[in-house]
């Protein structure tokens, strides 16, 4: 079979990429019985797989679950919605731009979830707060690829589009966002990740509802597999999260 040929089969990389995780998860288990890797801080995958159906059934896992997805949602509308706009105002005002960005990717790079207590004070011990801490850690990373992705549009584009007499508004959303949008997406993914991190970090601190809480509780217990195996669950959140962007953004570019 040529290199074009597998390059063109849609279920290769899937299928090199659940070998490589199967491949992992056996050098792993082999290494924790043969004593390489200290067993009383990483379990055996085998004793993790087990854990699942007892994590299901005696911790209400699904119901933490849909919490946690639900707080990374509506983290992910408002980081959509407020991060893309605030990238294009800052691309529409240029002294707006050079007195804020600065700022923007200090907010970036800060560890946000510090300022978790001040949340609290102002939206009490609820959803709102861990929704608000996720919405904060990814607002930065999408205004910053947001306004890369409109700056760095190709000048060429910019004159035909003014040599068909277009308006600021009709240039926009026919040349500079769709020129945008893959760098756009990437802004989105990133904010995502920082938005899921805090979620879930939050949920731990507070110790309040969802897959967070649920990972405390058992590292409290000394659950070593079930901890374990409720990080798993959070990695399915954020795979969910990472399908519907990537949909959307194939709704978006349907040339592509």
């Amino acid at each position: 079979m040529s290199t074009a040929t597998l390059a063109k089969n849609r279920w290769l990389p899937i299928a090199l990429g659940l070998g490589s995780l199967v491949a992992v998860i056996v050098l792993v288990e082999a290494l924790i019985r043969l004593g390489w890797i200290n067993r009383f801080i990483v379990p055996m995958p085998s004793e993790i797989f087990l854990a699942f159906p007892r994590v299901v059934r005696e911790e209400d896992v699904v119901s933490r679950f849909l919490l946690t997805a639900g707080e990374a949602f509506s983290a992910s509308i408002l980081v959509t919605l407020f991060g893309v706009a605030g990238g294009v105002l800052l691309h529409q005002f240029r002294l707006l731009r050079q007195a804020t960005e600065t700022w923007v990717a200090a907010m970036a790079a800060a560890p946000l979830v510090l300022i978790y207590p001040l949340y609290l004070v102002i939206f009490g011990r609820s959803a709102t707060t861990i929704v608000m801490m996720g919405f904060t850690a990814g607002l930065a990373p999408t205004v910053l690829k947001t306004l890369e992705g409109l700056s760095s549009t190709r000048r060429v584009l910019i004159n035909v589009g003014r040599s068909f007499n277009l308006t600021r508004s009709q240039q926009f959303w026919k040349i500079l966002f769709p020129a945008a949008l893959p760098t756009i997406f990437v802004g989105l993914r990133l904010g995502l990740i920082f938005a899921l991190i805090n979620i879930v970090g939050v949920e731990f601190l507070i110790n309040f509802g969802g897959l967070g809480q649920l990972i405390n509780e058992l590292a409290e217990r000394y659950d070593l597999a079930g901890t374990y195996a409720s990080i798993c669950f959070v990695i399915l959140v954020s795979v969910c999260v990472f399908v519907l962007t990537e949909r959307l953004e194939r709704w978006l570019r349907p040339v592509d």
